[in-house]
Parts: C-alpha cells; structure tokens; sequence
C-alpha cells in the first residue's frame, strides 16, 4: 500500500515519511516541485535501516496518482484550502488524513481556527461528503519523527465523520508503534489541533526541563 504525504519535503512531511517506510509502508513524498521531492526522497532513504520501504518523489500530482487509497496532507496552513481546491478531483476514491494545524501567522503559541471550526472541518467542507477526511497526527514533533533513535513519546488522536476511514487511519498510524484513540468526529479536530499549540508554548518555555513533548492517553492504576 503506498502512502502519498503532500508537503513531504517539509519537517513534518520527513519525518512521517522516514517513520512509515521503516515499518514497512511505500511512501510517496509530493511536492511543487518534483525533482526537489526526488531528491528529499534520496535523502530520507539514505537514514532508512536495511529492509524499510521505498521513499520516492514526485510532483503533488504525482503523489497522489501514486497512493493507493490515503493521502496524508501536511502542508502550511496557509496553503492548506488551495491545496485542496487545485486536488479535489483528483482525491476522489481516496482518504485525505489532514494533519494541518490552523496556528496564528504572527505568533505559533495561537490557533486561528477557520469558520468552519478547524482545520479538517475546512477540508471536509472543500472536498464534499465523498471524500472522507481524517484528521490525526496533529500533536507529534517534527523533531521526534525525524529522529529515528527516538520512539514516538505520544498517543494519537483521530476524528473524522466516516467511522470506517477512522478506522483505516488509526489502523495505518499503528504501524508507527504508538496507540491511536478513536476521537470521534470532525468537530473533535477543533479540540486536538489547539492542542498543539499549548504544547508549542509548553515545549519552548524555559520554565520546564524538557522539549518535544506530546499527548498520552494515561490509564488510571485502579
């Protein structure tokens, strides 16, 4: 099953990438560019372990003609609706896992949530009913990911409003070795994409001994 990340030269996009090829997932990096996807793609697969899946690149297009049946969105909020607008044809038969966070331009410690609530709710709205959008890995460190060395130090949260593609993502985000939790709805997304703006203010405070943290879901001892 090869899995297509838009915005996959990014940080975020990396280390997604890196984490899905060595559990064994195909990856297809897209971005604007092509041959600088190509060449992220070499990147990436230079730091995979003997074994992993292949990494490849290609223009946004590209990625998604690639993908089998997800598409992972990982764009700047800022680009995220027209991203969308230009790909909405081309994503049908297709699950979008929008992992886009609506912060603030001038200030990361803030969400500027669109009108329609959240991030996956404006993809939701652009791409119609047909398309199922799922919003997860809203809340895990571009940092963390791309260190290799490192296991993912959270749990992740998915919503969306097709329980079957809810299903499907969390089953894909398990590949990566942490628990996702059904989080219900899309409405869900406005709670889990503020998030990680608290943990944004939370990571860069010089009054706490630790960086890159994230959500667990902690069970009580009794």
């Amino acid at each position: 099953m090869t899995l297509a990340i838009l915005g996959g030269t990014g940080p975020q996009g990396q280390g997604l990438a890196l984490r899905f090829a060595r559990a064994g997932v195909p990856v297809a990096i897209g971005s604007r560019d092509a041959a600088r996807a190509a060449e992220i793609a070499a990147e990436l697969t230079a730091k995979l372990p003997e074994g992993s899946a292949a990494i490849s690149g290609h223009d946004t297009d590209g990625a998604v003609a690639a993908a089998e049946d997800m598409v992972i969105l990982s764009v700047p909020w800022a680009g995220h609706n027209a991203t969308l607008e230009a790909l909405k044809d081309k994503l049908a038969g297709k699950i979008l896992i929008d992992i886009v966070v609506p912060l603030a331009a001038d200030d990361p410690k803030k969400v500027d949530m669109p009108p329609e609530g959240s991030a996956t709710e404006a993809a939701q709205a652009i791409l119609g009913p047909e398309i199922p959008v799922i919003g997860a890995l809203h809340n895990v460190s571009a940092v963390t990911l791309r260190t290799l060395e490192w296991d993912i130090n959270c749990d992740v949260l998915v919503c969306g409003n097709s329980l079957e593609a809810r299903k499907k993502v969390m089953a894909l985000v398990s590949k990566l070795g942490v628990t996702a939790y059904n989080a219900g709805g899309a409405e869900a997304a406005r709670c889990i994409e503020a998030l990680t703006s608290i943990l944004i203010r939370i990571n860069i405070s010089k009054a706490v001994p630790f960086t890159h943290a994230g959500i667990r879901i902690w069970a009580p001892d009794h």
